[in-house]
């Protein structure tokens, strides 16, 4: 007989499976290398806002430069994200430091932080606020609300606290700015404050999520139920639930851009010993990071602000900011998932 029948029977099926095996592969690097956020840089702003408006107290807080201090930079980088420029550092300019009043300075500082997040503001950055408490949103929402030409896009805030930061000089039992904040930006108390930071417009309350929430003043509580806040739990967090997805889809739905803020005290105890104001029956860091993962992977999210973390002292053991790390960790999980 001539030739090999059996032979090149084996040889067309080498071929075929080596043809097989070449689409295969071609798949599976396309598929790698054109997926969406596959490997991709997540182009990030990190500015630091030191002004806390407190009295009877230094008016920088350390926070922002103690997690600065960790190596914020490389930590960045090693995540997958790319800092669009060096991290900047709010501060009064000379006429400004003519002025007196705590809450009046924190409110000019807080005008300067808005007109620094709103000069690296593009499609795709997350801007990530280091602040030295929950009155600094108000810079961040002002930076977020309106470009450099004054035009204005809806902004949407997330809250998560485990206060409500809602009360309004009638009803507050300690007296602290700090348990105000969102009742100014949404326009509830003290007007000029909020116009000050630059925010003309207040919130509307349909754009304001609570998260986290636990601990309210009795009449704060009134006002969160004369207002039928939204809010989702502890537990929803933990749990990335149904009610924690509706919460952010329907957000979304109604706002140009998300803010994200979050209140270290509304971490577990174990992990802010330093802090004053903790309460029980908090999250823990990794599971509000998994939390914050989920929102950022929605294009709409676009900044993160960490206030009232311990610092130095008043974290001997560095839990604390290493909770704040694995927070700005998650929002640019989230954002390379997009």
């Amino acid at each position: 007989m001539d030739g090999n029948p059996a032979g090149l029977v084996f040889v067309d099926m080498q071929e075929d499976w080596i043809v097989k095996l070449s689409h295969c592969l071609l798949v599976v690097i396309l598929s790698t290398s054109f997926s969406p956020g596959a490997n991709a840089q997540v182009k990030v702003d990190v500015i630091k806002n030191p002004y806390s408006g407190a009295r009877n107290s230094p008016e920088l807080s350390t926070n922002p430069d103690y997690i600065h201090a960790a190596g914020l930079e490389r930590l960045i980088a090693e995540w997958g994200g790319e800092l669009v420029r060096p991290i900047q550092d709010i501060r009064l300019n000379a006429e400004q430091e003519q002025q007196y009043g705590e809450w009046h300075r924190m409110a000019m500082a807080n005008a300067n932080f808005a007109n620094a997040v709103r000069e690296e503001l593009q499609d795709g950055l997350i801007t990530i606020g280091l602040e030295a408490n929950c009155n600094d949103l108000l810079g961040m929402l002002s930076g977020l609300k309106y470009d450099s030409a004054g035009n204005t896009q809806r902004v949407g805030l997330i809250f998560i606290d485990a206060h409500g930061d809602f009360n309004i000089p009638e009803t507050t039992l300690s007296g602290m700015l700090g348990g105000m904040p969102v009742a100014i930006a949404a326009g509830h108390a003290l007007h000029n404050i909020r116009k000050t930071t630059g925010l003309a417009e207040p919130l509307p309350m349909s754009h304001i999520v609570w998260g986290g929430v636990r601990d309210l003043d009795p009449l704060e509580a009134e006002r969160f139920a004369e207002h039928n806040v939204q809010q989702f739990s502890v537990q929803d967090v933990r749990e990335l639930s149904a009610n924690l997805r509706t919460r952010l889809n329907d957000l979304a739905d109604r706002v140009d851009a998300i803010y994200v803020h979050i209140d270290m005290d509304v971490l577990d105890p174990d992990e802010v010993p330093g802090h004053d104001l903790a309460v029980a029956d908090g999250p823990s860091s990794k599971d509000l990071a998994a939390a914050i993962s989920l929102m950022f992977e929605n294009p709409k999210t676009v900044a993160l602000g960490i206030a009232s973390t311990p610092s130095f002292d008043l974290d001997p053991a560095g839990a604390s900011r290493q909770a704040a790390l694995n927070l700005i960790e998650g929002a640019i999980n989230g954002a390379q998932a997009r």
